[in-house]
């Protein structure tokens, strides 16, 4: 596993909504198409997860405190992590997300299994499972913006 090491971890590299203001007002119209009739707790678990498995602290603060205010229990959060070892604490369609959530964010470990993809279309319509998609797909983005740029987890200026 690399860690991300910064010169000054206090100091974001870039400020990317100043730099680059129409790609991110385009990222942020393309985040909240894809989680426009989503449940929020299950739109946060699935941000969570991606945000860890992309050791992403800036995101992982900022949705775990969105999660809390859209009413996720402590006992949830803590199992994100191990949510195959936690199954209990989850439904099925929640596990259905995580799991595309994981195959989707680590795609060059072997793509997305046929099993992932149809455990997850049993629990979605077509229409919720192309927003999930695209929902990982603007989490792992931000992933990537916040990790390039240096974004310092705590300081969200939403």
């Amino acid at each position: 596993m690399t860690t991300n090491t910064l010169v000054n971890a206090e100091t974001p590299r870039m400020n990317f909504a100043k730099t680059a203001p129409k790609v991110f007002r385009a990222l942020i119209g393309f985040d909240a198409a894809a989680r426009e009739g989503l449940d929020p707790t299950l739109v946060e678990l699935v941000q969570i997860r991606a945000s860890l498995l992309n050791n992403c602290a800036y995101c992982l603060h900022m949705h775990t405190n969105d999660a809390r205010k859209a009413g996720e229990t402590e006992d949830r959060l803590h199992m994100v992590a191990v949510w195959r070892e936690a199954r209990h604490f989850f439904t099925e369609r929640e596990q259905a997300a995580l799991a595309l959530t994981e195959a989707v964010t680590l795609i060059s470990d072997g793509g997305v299994p046929d099993a992932v993809y149809a455990e997850a279309a049993a629990h979605f319509d077509e229409e919720e499972l192309a927003k999930v998609l695209a929902l990982i797909f603007t989490i792992n983005t931000w992933n990537r913006v916040a990790l390039s740029t240096g974004k310092v987890a705590g300081t969200d200026e939403r």
